[in-house]
């Protein structure tokens, strides 16, 4: 099986490595003529780092990246509070990763990269997709204008402007608030704490002020303004000084900038034949939710295990299109809460996690019990110790099935294991109980 992926951000990286360690023939093209060099996405949520376990990459993660940092806010420069964006917890037996992970895009890619690159897959940059056909049994791309391939699947991992749902004439429905201009980008600065991130205001209006998050690695801080007269450094030093009424903070070393405006959209379609769009080629969200990347992700490892095995493909939008839209309409809820001037714009409940998504009621989930029990079939399947050296993202990490049974013989099959002790308990099902477990996390399962 040949499989190309068109886009080398997160979510087209993570597609590839779980494609390639099945031993799927997998291609990453990308039009750009070098890699993205700033940290846009830079928060990793708690599922996606169940994701990065899975795929090999999350001590590399944990490394490099930072928890999320108080913020520290100033009114009219003076000291106005302390606040969390997420109410940090202590990991449980069933979630190791309750808090998520602050880590620049382009670091996360570099990792990403260099996993993938331990299948013998290296991303090919100036390398874009032209033109695409499809019949029954797979599809006739072209790229550069000067090579011609066939592949069995197209995935279009392109991002909001995605060539290939524009060539599939797919509708991205939604709006673009032109009222709303953002300058988004990273910057060094002398003068502030490198462990907190920075509020500074005239008021509380989060409408009306800057915010400088750090970024690891380094003495960077990812900073987000209102894009107000002229968007280059020295612009920002004077946006800054209004709003921090004085403070002896000195920028330097912009590195990246960007012009944001808030762009909520949602294909219509996920799929059509053989082509498949993921990511922000699917669904764009505002980056006040922190959601975008982190849908990505779960995106390819819910299409990655469907197109190895080259079934459930009809599956893969009637599960990731109600996903897409709710997680849409936090990130909405949470720009009101900005554009509206809510204090607490900063704030994030447990509900951006992404550790509650659930695929139950859907097509493949399979629930036979008379009396369900803390868990059901489609919801994530949570973590717990097995004995003194394993847990059970140990049994489920590679792009198998995994069969678990509870106080009672395992079936006589490969990668079913008997589970018995405290896993039983945080399952809480009744002994007899076998439950099976998707490649993506998920449980399929329950008899």
């Amino acid at each position: 099986m040949r499989v190309l992926i068109a886009g080398a951000g997160p979510t087209g990286l993570t597609l590839a490595i779980d494609l390639a360690r099945r031993g799927v023939e997998v291609r990453v093209v990308d039009k750009a003529a070098e890699f993205f060099a700033g940290s846009r996405g830079d928060g990793l949520q708690p599922r996606t780092m169940e994701v990065f376990d899975d795929l090999g990459v999350v001590d590399a993660v944990l490394d490099a990246g930072i928890a999320p940092p108080p913020l520290r806010t100033y009114v009219a420069g003076e000291f106005a509070g302390e606040h969390v964006m997420f109410a940090l917890r202590e990991p449980t037996p069933d979630v190791p990763y309750p808090n998520g992970r602050m880590l620049g895009q382009s670091r996360t890619e570099a990792i990403l990269r260099e996993r993938l690159a331990g299948f013998g897959v290296r991303v090919e940059l100036a390398t874009e997709l032209i033109g695409f056909t499809q019949d029954d049994t797979g599809v006739d791309v072209v790229l550069n204008d000067t090579e011609r391939m066939r592949v069995d699947y197209l995935v279009g991992a392109d991002g909001g402007r995605s060539f290939v749902r524009k060539s599939l004439g797919i509708p991205f429905e939604g709006s673009t608030d032109e009222s709303v201009r953002m300058l988004l980008g990273d910057v060094a600065a002398d003068g502030l704490d490198h462990d907190f991130g920075h509020w500074f205001g005239l008021s509380r209006d989060p409408r009306e002020g800057i915010v400088l998050t750090p970024l690891s690695g380094g003495a960077q801080f990812q900073f987000a303004a209102p894009l107000v007269g002229d968007p280059s450094l020295a612009g920002l030093q004077a946006l800054l000084d209004r709003y921090s009424g004085g403070m002896d903070i000195r920028l330097h070393d912009l590195t990246w900038s960007t012009v944001w405006r808030p762009n909520t959209r949602l294909a219509a379609r996920f799929r059509e034949g053989r082509v498949f769009l993921a990511g922000d080629a699917a669904h764009t969200h505002p980056p006040t939710g922190g959601q975008g990347l982190n849908t990505g992700v779960q995106d390819a490892v819910n299409l990655g295990w469907k197109l190895a095995a080259s079934q459930h493909l009809d599956t893969y939008e009637a599960e990731r299109l109600p996903v897409a839209a709710s997680v849409l309409g936090l990130s909405t809820a949470s720009l009101k809460k900005y554009t509206d001037g809510d204090a607490d714009a900063h704030r994030r409940g447990s509900e951006f996690q992404q550790l509650g998504i659930s695929y139950a009621g859907g097509p493949l989930a399979f629930d036979s019990r008379a009396v369900p029990g803390r868990v059901v079939a489609g919801d994530r399947a949570p973590d717990g110790p097995v004995d003194e050296k394993t847990r059970l993202f140990d049994l489920f990490r590679g792009p198998q099935w995994t069969t678990l049974a509870f106080g009672c013989p395992a079936p006589a099959e490969e990668h079913a294991h008997r589970i018995d002790g405290p896993a039983l308990e945080i399952y809480d099902v009744t002994p007899g109980t076998i439950v099976r477990v998707r490649p993506d996390g998920y449980i399929g399962s329950i008899s």
